[in-house]
């Protein structure tokens, strides 16, 4: 008997018969946030206590399966985005939209720094009624705050189909330490924020 259960588990298979993914999708909850470049956005969320995992990718156009290049055109509609799956016993939504608005620039329309285009917009694509209500309350006390210089732009829309990007764009700082963009615009942003490098 005890071999059976071994066996099931090396095949990530749970007792009910579902796989580990589809377990671990009951357990979890997904974000999706767009903040500039994907590759900084995932660096700082890849570091957050109760994330689970975190893809890059693009979300709100209009163009199926698109490709960094089509993307990076502007022609797409489609926002850099990072979609996060997190255990909700573990970090909050509201946790995770505090790191968000830590992480970029959410005054700054259609750009983050010298990312600039349409596709680098700050956006909070949400996944249910409930995210949405929280969003949206967190920018507003965000603007009140007056901790910012100039009004929050960061769009709110309800989440669309989301496009993994491709292979090389994953885990980009992990696997790219050394590279320019790595070392000027994410490690700072990482120190910033009280990460580790």
């Amino acid at each position: 008997m005890n071999k059976y259960i071994v066996l099931f588990l090396l095949l990530g298979i749970t007792t009910e018969g579902e796989t580990v993914e589809e377990n671990k999708a009951k357990t979890t909850a997904l974000a999706t946030f767009g903040g500039g470049c994907y590759w900084c956005v995932e660096a700082v969320f890849q570091q957050v206590e109760g994330v689970v995992s975190v893809t890059s990718g693009f979300m709100g156009g209009k163009v199926k399966n698109p490709t960094y290049e089509q993307v990076c055109s502007g022609r797409t509609g489609h926002a850099e985005v990072v979609q996060v799956r997190y255990d909700p016993a573990r970090v909050t939504y509201e946790q995770l939209l505090e790191w968000f608005w830590n992480s970029h620039d959410p005054t700054q329309l259609n750009r983050q720094g010298n990312d600039v285009g349409t596709q680098y917009r700050s956006v909070i694509f949400t996944h249910g009624d409930a995210q949405r209500q929280a969003a949206e309350a967190s920018r507003a006390a965000l603007d009140q705050s007056g901790s910012l210089a100039r009004p929050v732009v960061t769009e709110i829309s309800p989440a669309s189909e989301f496009y993994s990007a491709e292979g090389y764009h994953q885990d980009y700082y992990r696997r790219n330490r050394a590279q320019p963009y790595c070392q000027l615009i994410i490690r700072p942003k990482l120190n910033k924020l009280g990460l580790k490098e």
